[in-house]
């Protein structure tokens, strides 16, 4: 049995209108996020790393709370420090959704960020920010594990450096999926409004 073209062709349609009307009934289709949406992606899977207390941590750690992880280091000049104020910005303006966010940072520099530089550093930006630091070999691990990018740099003088990494943060939910990246730059007021949208839909 054959159609005649214009049958098909309205069936054609039919089939992507109904397709189109389906979309619309799927959970989470309709939410315009400011960062990226990367919701199913295995971001995360096998973080696992000390915390500057000695003390092992990973996602499950964290189970309830809209995780903000971020990798960088303490003599980073202008990144981290302002993706770290920014962060904190963001809690307040939540108000008493604020306490729902945890903020963690990773550092790349293990070399020169030891526990006690690491807890000082986060801490002055909120005192509930934890810091997670591992071996190079750890470190090289789970930044491969969250597709992220860090290079030393040689300094100006003998021994200093620098260090190249990403820029922008991994935004997981509740039961440790990860949902967003959000871009280094694109402000607190973004954030904000995204965590309002994550925290809504609970």
């Amino acid at each position: 049995m054959t159609f005649p073209r214009r049958s098909l062709l309205a069936l054609g349609l039919a089939s992507l209108l109904a397709v189109s009307a389906c979309d619309k009934l799927l959970p989470g289709k309709q939410v315009a996020y400011n960062a990226v949406d990367i919701t199913g992606a295995g971001y995360g899977r096998t973080l696992s790393l000390p915390d500057a207390e000695g003390r092992t941590r990973s996602l499950a750690d964290f189970n309830g709370k809209y995780v903000v992880v971020f990798f960088g280091y303490t003599q980073c000049p202008d990144v981290c420090p302002g993706t770290l104020a920014e962060l904190a910005q963001v809690k307040k303006a939540l108000g008493p959704d604020g306490d729902k966010v945890q903020g963690v940072f990773i550092t790349v520099d293990p070399e020169r960020d030891t526990p006690q530089v690491l807890k000082g550093y986060v801490t002055s930006f909120d005192p509930g920010f934890v810091a997670l630091r591992g071996t190079p070999e750890q470190t090289a691990a789970i930044a491969k594990d969250f597709k992220v990018y860090y290079a030393k740099v040689p300094g100006k003088t003998e021994g200093s450096y620098s260090m190249d990494h990403t820029a922008g943060s991994y935004v997981f939910d509740t039961k440790g999926q990860v949902r967003l990246f959000t871009r280094y730059g694109s402000g607190a007021e973004a954030l904000t409004s995204d965590l309002k949208q994550l925290i809504k839909a609970g």
